[in-house]
């Protein structure tokens, strides 16, 4: 498991590992979010923007964490949760990769913090996990976190055609890797 303590990204912002606690904060964050994040995930129940059902995803995420499969971390400007980023599927052995997703509130896009939380996540897998590589994919029109992707170091690799199904329906993706050397 990874230390929970807060580590500063810019100014007042600061990331730190998820907690039990974080249920009502992630479950408004994601509430304030809801329209701006929809094109960009999965299609969501209500359930999922409620203190019980982030109750629900965190004692999950809180799972996969202990046991070394996942690192989910809160972005935070005070005591106000702006965004997630999170390495997941993390494999162990000749791989030694994991995949990285993150979302910014809306009211802080264009600022940096999703570039700064994305270097941070890919400095801990290297030197707190020990992995290789790490990967992600973003919509072929999500031109804002092509941006944060390339800014963070990470190569275009390709086009994964219906990678994930995204808003309701099968969308390709761009790929996207990092050597950690």
């Amino acid at each position: 498991m990874m230390d929970t303590d807060a580590t500063t990204l810019i100014g007042t912002v600061q990331l730190r590992v998820l907690r039990d606690s974080d249920a009502g904060l992630l479950g408004a964050a994601y509430q304030l979010n809801r329209d701006h994040l929809a094109p960009w995930e999965p299609a969501r129940f209500d359930e999922f923007f409620t203190t019980a059902g982030q109750g629900e995803a965190i004692e999950a995420k809180l799972a996969l964490h202990a046991a070394g499969w996942e690192v989910p971390w809160v972005i935070l400007d005070g005591h106000r949760i702006i965004g997630t980023v999170t390495l997941s599927g993390i494999v162990r052995g000749p791989f030694l990769n994991a995949h990285v997703g993150y979302w910014i509130d809306r009211e802080y896009n264009g600022r940096g913090i999703g570039t700064a939380a994305v270097v941070h996540a890919a400095a801990a897998a290297r030197e707190e996990l020990g992995l290789h590589r790490l990967q992600a994919a973003t919509l072929r029109h999500n031109a804002a976190s092509q941006k944060i992707l390339k800014r963070a170091r990470f190569q275009e690799i390709g086009v994964a055609p219906s990678y994930l199904k995204i808003a309701g329906s099968w969308q390709d993706h761009v790929l996207f890797q990092r050597i950690l050397e």
